[in-house]
């Protein structure tokens, strides 16, 4: 025996819609939805503004070395930092930008600056000595020789005493 209910049902959670039981139920969950679409935005950085500040890198590789290049525009070697820990290399800096510009009938002052950390994972046995990184043209180049693979070798099998 089927009864016609002229209550609405969704299907979200098997909970009642409309306005016989919860009539401010969706009003609620969208008050909620548009607070949390607004609070998610604070403490972010918005994405072009990162993309802007994360430098484009290259990586490759040869027979001996390992080389990663970083485009790093208008900035000098006392900007970049390069450090090896455990197997991670990361190269940090800050970008600053300050434009004056006068003209007859107005002044226009822009300042700009935010900072970019990028970490890779390294071979082991990388030689922190022997990383070479220099800054030519806006363009920070990192070298450094790769590590020598260990060599193979077969272990006897004994029986246990």
């Amino acid at each position: 025996m089927a009864t016609d209910s002229k209550v609405p049902v969704t299907r979200e959670r098997g909970s009642v819609a409309g306005t016989g039981f919860f009539p401010y139920l969706s009003l609620r969950r969208e008050m909620d939805r548009l607070f949390d679409d607004f609070a998610s935005g604070f403490g972010r950085v918005p994405t072009w503004y990162a993309n802007e500040l994360m430098p484009s890198m290259n990586v490759s590789e040869t027979e001996r070395e390992i080389e990663f290049t970083a485009e790093l525009p208008g900035l000098e070697p006392k900007d970049v930092e390069v450090t090896l820990s455990d197997n991670i290399l990361t190269i940090r800096g800050e970008k600053k930008a300050e434009k004056d510009e006068t003209k007859k009938d107005y002044r226009l002052v822009e300042r700009s600056f935010g900072s970019f950390s990028r970490s890779f994972e390294v071979p082991g046995g990388t030689d922190p000595s022997a990383i070479r990184a220099s800054i030519d043209k806006g363009v920070l180049t990192v070298t450094f020789p790769k590590p020598a693979r260990a060599a193979a070798r077969k272990i006897d099998v004994k029986a246990a005493a």
